[in-house]
């Protein structure tokens, strides 16, 4: 059982002292915790300090531009057409008597060859007929001369005043006259019609195919094979207008000059070989075509089926598929660089004096897969060629020495 008794004098003096006791004890455990702390934090070991180290700059394949004229060139393909091509029709009637070892389809003929004849017996009757009127047309004027003599004499001696021209006989002269030259033009039209039974060859060329064969019969202008001259060939390229506008215009005039700067690499793949011709531009057609808005240029190329130097080349048929390479006019300011340096977006990269990547836009004129021709750059400016894809402008690059080089032209 507890029993609360009153505090006394004394009890009084110890409770303040009980609580500074207290007080005390708190502070000396705050000191010692701040002082522990403080040597943790301050005695951790120092780290050494260390120089950052810049990355190693990256090296990149530049080259120098170097500007200059030059002359593109304009590649297009067209197709073999013959420069004369036409229908060889009979001008006379009869049967076909004969033909020549050459009147084939892919037969060669010389000018003036016979290639078939026609059976001329009509013809030779017809010959004979207007030379037998010749022959009365030249003695009915004779006779006419002769009497109109003999009436001159008759009126002279008569001594009256002049004879009119009827007594004279000279409208009959006259008439006489009018007849035998008409009998001469009979003559030359029977030999020109005899001449026609032989068709011949109007220039060098080839058969193409033939529409008649032995024994059968024709009329006039009926067709007897259809030929092509084998002295030139040509070839339409077509040209759109970029491409047209780097030709020098005064080339593509048809006047048929023989510019040396107007020749044209021709090249064609037959048998599995890749064969070469030189042709020569004479012009441009007459006509723009209306569908793919295109223009043509129009080249010659002269005795198309020559053999090669080695006597192997075969010939440059009509028909043959071509890819042709003009020569354009020279433009000033041209660089040529490697292609891979020109970007997706028409760029290229290089690089300043402080070694940093740099980007700036370029009119590309050309390209062969391999190099690139191109206009806006300055002479003298380090283009990049080749870099790793994570160089980004800005980055700071060392261009290789020895991949620096001038672009030839």
């Amino acid at each position: 059982m507890v029993h609360n008794r009153a505090l006394t004098r004394q009890d009084l003096y110890l409770v303040p002292a009980l609580r500074f006791k207290q007080f005390i004890q708190t502070a000396l455990v705050v000191v010692v915790g701040f002082f522990i702390a403080f040597k943790i934090l301050t005695g951790k070991p120092k780290p050494d300090p260390k120089p950052i180290l810049e990355p190693p700059a990256v090296r990149v394949d530049t080259q120098l531009v170097e500007l200059g004229a030059r002359s593109l060139a304009i590649q297009t393909q067209g197709t073999v057409e013959a420069a004369i091509a036409t229908r060889l029709s009979s001008e006379v009637m009869g049967q076909v008597l004969s033909l020549a070892p050459s009147f084939l389809e892919g037969g060669f003929f010389k000018q003036g060859d016979v290639l078939l004849t026609v059976d001329p017996t009509q013809y030779k009757l017809a010959l004979a007929r207007a030379e037998s009127q010749l022959a009365a047309a030249a003695q009915k004027l004779a006779e006419e001369r002769g009497r109109a003599l003999q009436a001159e004499r008759e009126w002279r001696d008569l001594g009256s005043a002049p004879a009119n021209d009827l007594f004279l006989r000279k409208p009959q002269i006259a008439a006489a006259e009018a007849a035998l030259e008409a009998a001469r033009v009979e003559v030359e039209t029977a030999k020109i019609n005899l001449a026609k039974t032989s068709v011949r060859a109007p220039f060098d060329g080839r058969i193409r195919n033939k529409q008649v064969d032995l024994g059968q019969y024709i009329g006039v202008g009926s067709p007897l094979a259809d030929v092509y001259a084998t002295d030139e060939v040509r070839v339409r390229l077509p040209l759109t207008d970029r491409q047209l506008s780097l030709l020098d215009i005064a080339l593509l005039q048809s006047n048929g000059g023989h510019d040396s700067e107007s020749s044209v690499a021709l090249s064609a793949e037959i048998a599995g070989q890749t064969w070469s011709w030189t042709g020569r531009l004479i012009g441009t057609s007459a006509d723009v075509d209306l569908n793919a808005r295109v223009h043509y240029a129009i080249v010659s190329i002269s005795d198309p089926f020559a053999l090669g130097s080695g006597g192997e080349r075969p010939p440059l048929t009509p028909g043959l598929f071509v890819t042709a390479t003009l020569r354009g006019k020279a433009i000033d300011d041209v660089a040529i660089i490697p292609r891979g340096a020109i970007r997706t977006d028409g760029s290229v990269r290089w690089v300043d004096d402080q070694g940093l990547v740099r980007e700036r836009s370029v009119e590309l004129l050309q390209s062969d897969g391999t190099n690139a021709w191109v206009r806006g750059l300055p002479n003298g400016l380090e283009v990049v060629t080749d870099m790793p894809n994570s160089v980004l402008l800005g980055t700071k690059v060392v261009s290789s020495p020895e991949s620096k080089s001038v672009a030839g032209g």
